[in-house]
């Protein structure tokens, strides 16, 4: 219990001070970029040490600060945010849902700083979002993404949304899968109770989204998922169902798997 308090006390106060900070930072660089390394420096070790997690990374070879990628990766736990900050370093931009908008400070932080919000519950602004998600990429600018849309319950990959491929054959950038395994052990979905433990992060190799049809979003979003799988169970983890690739329109996270199995 004291552990739970002291990780709700620190998460809080970080974030307050940090918010300002990055734009402090923000201002004097005139660099919003620049906000993306007090997160990845100040704001996601502090996260990362109070709550106990152990984070063990391979496969950094991967990522290549000089070539816009799309980095896409399962999610156990919101504890994965930081841990993907610094195990990730690249100055990347995060895409989410457009409802943290309006959380405040992390909210603001993550407008201020530039990433990307996406209103999936209405078509056409979902369709305005990610153009302009990938007007940015094609500018020079990664992202990261979370497929799921929603973090797992039980730790295994569940079905993904079709958006974030449509993104990667838009901008014909590579699309780097990533795996993170134990995170939802040291912190569980809507839980406080913290657990110290291993954080085990994969990065695997590029996919090439120039071998796909523009239109053939189920086709890439297999290719990551299968890597994803396979990385998932190379790390002890729960794997997921190889054929269940995507979750049904407006369904996401377990929901979709439930509808999908039925």
């Amino acid at each position: 219990m004291l552990r739970n308090l002291l990780c709700i006390v620190v998460a809080v106060v970080a974030t307050a001070i940090f918010f300002p900070v990055t734009v402090v930072v923000a201002l004097i660089t005139l660099n919003p970029g620049a906000t993306v390394w007090v997160a990845r420096r100040l704001w996601s070790p502090i996260l990362i040490a109070t709550g106990g997690a152990k984070v063990v990374v391979t496969g950094q070879e991967n990522v290549d600060p000089n070539r816009p990628t799309i980095y896409v990766s399962n999610h156990q736990s919101t504890l994965d945010i930081p841990i993907h900050f610094v195990t990730v370093p690249v100055n990347f931009r995060y895409v989410a849902k457009h409802q943290l908008k309006y959380v405040p400070l992390i909210g603001w932080y993550l407008w201020f700083a530039g990433h990307i919000f996406v209103n999936r519950g209405r078509r056409e602004k979902a369709i305005a979002s990610l153009d302009a998600a990938a007007q940015k990429i094609r500018g020079g600018t990664s992202v990261f993404l979370y497929p799921e849309g929603t973090r797992s319950d039980d730790g295994s990959v569940l079905p993904f949304k079709k958006g974030p491929f449509a993104l990667a054959l838009k901008s014909r950038v590579p699309v780097v899968p990533i795996t993170i395994e134990g995170s939802g052990s040291v912190m569980p979905k809507n839980s406080w109770n913290i657990k110290p433990g291993p954080v085990y992060v994969k990065i695997g190799k590029p996919i090439d989204t120039t071998g796909f049809d523009e239109d053939d979003r189920e086709g890439l979003a297999r290719a990551v998922r299968n890597v994803i799988i396979q990385q998932s169970l190379e790390l002890g983890g729960k794997g997921g169902d190889p054929d269940k690739v995507t979750a049904a329109a407006g369904l996401e996270g377990n929901v979709s798997a439930r509808r999908n199995a039925s």
